[in-house]
């Protein structure tokens, strides 16, 4: 199993703006805690030990409420000195990993995922990449994505609205080869340069997982999840921070 996650928290954030001023994305708050605190704890849950943050836009934020709440944490900082794209960031934050494979996250999205099935899946087809997909319904902010009948990614479709489709939830399992022995500029886009480029050469998979998912790039998205978080935990009638966190992990299947 993948026992290494690159979180990418290097975005300036700029649609969150108006709800969230001055900080990034990934450290917007939600009842005192920031975002970034569910991402970790979801990814301890299931079972990633080792982490690697792709940081930019005010990444002393993050490293400080890291270092400060996890002190144990196996950690490493990749910090850009000028904007990687996510296909940059994600590059550069491979070179830090010793594993054959990653998992990659956006630090700005949460997405239940089995871990240890989505790295069995990528291990046994022997992929370059495996993207854990969401199928949703009534939607425009993202682009649709075709599977063929194995499981391979058939067509990334542009951004239009969709009756309903299945779309790229953030979520990656990667060899680390194919990242780093192939020609690609220091910045360059992660979706447009890699994953659509070489959509129809085999090797890139889609798995479908229809547990929670939320990504707050939007203000809307971000008082979603906040409602959502406030609505479990008053339903277990929790106050202290660890054992809310957990039951809101734990009610994030459906």
């Amino acid at each position: 199993m993948i026992k290494t996650a690159i979180i990418l928290a290097g975005g300036l954030g700029t649609r969150l703006r108006s709800a969230v001023a001055d900080l990034p994305k990934c450290m917007a708050p939600v009842n005192g805690l920031p975002f970034i605190h569910f991402v970790i704890a979801l990814l301890q849950k299931e079972g990633i030990e080792n982490f690697i943050f792709s940081l930019g836009y005010k990444s002393e934020a993050i490293i400080s409420y890291v270092d400060t709440q996890y002190p144990v944490l196996q950690k490493k900082y990749v910090i850009e000195t000028k904007p990687l794209g996510t296909g940059g960031a994600i590059k550069a934050a491979c070179k830090q990993v010793t594993e054959k494979n990653v998992v990659v996250v956006n630090g700005d999205t949460l997405f239940h995922i089995n871990i240890a099935e989505l790295s069995r899946f990528h291990e046994t087809h022997d992929a370059s990449c495996t993207i854990a997909l969401k199928e949703m319904k009534s939607f425009d902010r993202y682009g649709a994505v075709e599977l063929n009948n194995d499981q391979s990614i058939k067509a990334f479709k542009e951004k239009q609205f969709c009756e309903s489709g299945t779309i790229n939830g953030g979520v990656y399992a990667l060899t680390l080869a194919t990242i780093l022995t192939g020609d690609y500029p220091e910045v360059f886009s992660f979706e447009k340069e890699y994953l659509e480029k070489n959509t129809g050469n085999g090797k890139l998979y889609g798995v479908i997982n229809n547990d929670y998912f939320i990504d707050i790039g939007i203000p809307e998205d971000y008082q979603c999840f906040q409602d959502d978080y406030k609505a479990i935990i008053a339903k277990n009638n929790l106050s202290s921070s660890h054992n809310a966190t957990s039951a809101f992990l734990n009610a994030l299947t459906v």
